[in-house]
């Protein structure tokens, strides 16, 4: 009896530390989104002219991704040397702070610094908190833990979408900083990976060192692999999704765009996406075979979408509902990802990987602004959307298939 006592305590402290992992990975999402949503207003409020407005609003997002990829860095070290737990600690205390500290910027220095502050303590949540899932739950289970921290944190958005519309921008800033900390304070009740505490008593395992992705060829290539596997969810959300007003325009929509809506339905259909696709991962036993279909989902309802001409709002964002589903892999990605590396280098790998795919974007902008003049919009999108989709082919057919995979392993 005592010891049945002890088995169900110990599985619902595992699922109570994953469900904190897919909170914490919710906000994540949700003040990225966040930003986007209160950018223009906040930015007018602060006195800046509509002219401004944008290119301040940029040079905020690229301070928010630097601070996100040099998080990602030193909290994916951190996951690996000192314990996953110390991370979902330290991020959601850095990024609580940072959002609070938003809410009282007076001037665009302010705000670059607090946007910093928060992407660097949101950048090391996905890592540690899909390690954890991956780690803690049995290796034929595995799915379900890591597709509901990944889906949890695609409603993100959805809410982030309406605490905005509902609150003003300084307001809405301290709701997401105040989310933060009682977040904080359920961590309290979880606990470490059994993995990882049998890997501190190996003293001599090298542990969180980003040179060891490089000082192997397989390895290497493996972490380029992941990397490219999920550089066209990005590229759908940062290019198609939020210039969907300027892709109408070029469409010849029956009526405007809005970005706004555009966000709610991509978001939507990744959920559902992400649902369907883990469970189709549990049911075929198969990862590749799952993620490579939903790949090629992708590239077809982009290529459907980019030939709509003339197509009313509203079949606008059902078509981009049906493509945003395909990009649901996202939590398959994630799971890959975690599955392919040793236990330490599994928290650093899932971090960096992650941040890479998100600062994707800033490329693909850059890919798209220099095409445009020779080749328009639509064509732009389509090659650069092109070129991303079929290395992301290429790498999960040349990752290996990692479902049930044992994770006690470490890499030398």
């Amino acid at each position: 009896m005592h010891h049945a006592l002890k088995r169900l305590s110990s599985a619902r402290r595992t699922y109570l530390t994953i469900l904190v992992a897919a909170l914490g990975y919710f906000v994540d999402v949700f003040d990225i989104q966040l930003f986007g949503i209160v950018r223009v207003r906040s930015l007018k409020d602060l006195g800046l002219s509509p002219d401004d407005v944008t290119s301040v609003g940029a040079l905020l997002l690229n301070v928010q991704m630097a601070g996100m990829l040099a998080g990602g860095l030193l909290w994916g070290m951190l996951g690996d040397r000192k314990g996953r737990l110390h991370v979902l600690f330290g991020t959601i205390l850095l990024y609580s702070l940072g959002n609070i500290g938003n809410a009282f910027v007076g001037g665009v220095p302010g705000y670059a610094l607090a946007r910093f502050i928060s992407g660097f303590g949101l950048a090391g949540e996905i890592g540690a908190g899909i390690t954890l899932a991956a780690e803690l739950i049995p290796k034929e289970q595995r799915s379900y833990a890591t597709i509901m921290v990944a889906v949890c944190g695609t409603m993100g958005p959805v809410a982030g979408s309406f605490i905005a519309n509902a609150l003003t921008w300084r307001w809405a800033y301290v709701f997401g900083g105040a989310m933060g900390l009682m977040l904080l304070f359920l961590r309290v009740s979880v606990h470490e990976s059994g993995l990882f505490n049998s890997l501190k008593k190996q003293v001599t395992v090298r542990r969180g060192h980003f040179r060891m992705f490089v000082n192997n060829r397989k390895r290497f290539g493996r972490y380029i692999g992941c990397i490219l596997l999920a550089v066209p969810i990005w590229f759908t959300l940062g290019i198609i999704v939020i210039f969907s007003p300027e892709l109408g325009e070029a469409l010849g929509t029956t009526a405007p765009l809005k970005a706004s809506s555009s966000i709610i339905s991509y978001f939507v259909g990744q959920t559902l996406g992400g649902v369907i696709g883990g469970l189709l991962s549990q049911l075929f036993a198969n990862r590749k075979n799952i993620t490579a279909f939903y790949i090629v989902g992708t590239a077809a309802s982009i290529a459907v979408l980019l030939m709509a001409h003339g197509i009313s709002a509203q079949g606008f964002y059902a078509l981009l509902m049906v493509c945003s589903f395909f990009c649901g892999y996202w939590g398959l990605f994630l799971t890959i990802t975690a599955e392919a590396f040793g236990t330490n280098l599994r928290t650093l790998a899932v971090s960096t990987v992650s941040n890479f795919v998100r600062a994707s974007v800033i490329l693909d902008t850059l890919l798209v602004a220099f095409l445009k003049p020779q080749m328009g919009l639509l064509g732009s999108i389509a090659v650069v959307g092109g070129v991303g989709l079929v290395l992301a082919l290429v790498s999960i057919w040349r990752l290996p298939e990692t479902f049930s995979r044992d994770l006690d392993f470490i890499e030398h």
